[in-house]
């Protein structure tokens, strides 16, 4: 016997293109695609910004969350030595814990000794939260944060273009020269 041939349902769509369906099923996909991004983009808010001291460079990825603050995947509480974790704290101490609850702030630090990388961190840290503001607040609260950071320390938020001075033949530095005989 022949197996007959399949019954069709009734809820089935019919098409009278046999490219009908496909094009229709394409078109389906790429509005939800686009729905998607835009769902993605209006949620998840975000800036990064990068804070240098000397070759030390740190990169402060800042989104909308839940008071996150973590150092090369750490938190930052757990930083070591003590006194460095403070200065990486500075930025957060100044503006208070309602300034930073709704924000997540993961940052990557490398090159450069422990005292720099604190120093590029705190910075990194300071820009962020002020762009993060600029961006998806108000210019008014970014502005009051800009003065209270800038009063504190200027370097939180202006680099320090100080950089070591290549040493140079005649003496063991950039500056000092070899003691000179005339005998």
């Amino acid at each position: 016997g022949a197996i007959p041939p399949r019954a069709r349902l009734s809820s089935e769509p019919t098409f009278s293109h046999p490219q009908e369906s496909a094009c229709i099923l394409t078109f389906a996909f790429l509005i939800a695609f686009v729905l998607f991004v835009v769902a993605r983009a209006r949620f998840l808010q975000s800036v990064q910004c990068f804070g240098r001291k000397k070759t030390a460079v740190a990169v402060c990825h800042c989104k909308s969350g839940k008071g996150l603050v973590k150092l090369n995947g750490k938190p930052l509480e757990l930083v070591e030595p003590e006194i460095l974790k403070y200065k990486a704290f500075e930025p957060l101490m100044l503006l208070g814990k309602e300034r930073y609850s709704s924000l997540d702030l993961r940052v990557r630090v490398k090159s450069g000794g422990h005292v720099s990388q604190m120093y590029a961190v705190r910075q990194a840290i300071a820009k962020a939260i002020v762009a993060y503001y600029q961006k998806y607040v108000d210019e008014a609260t970014k502005k009051e944060i800009k003065d209270t950071l800038l009063e504190y320390d200027r370097t939180l938020l202006v680099a320090d273009p100080r950089r070591c001075e290549p040493k140079k033949f005649g003496g063991r530095g950039a500056r000092a020269r070899f003691q000179k005989s005339y005998r």
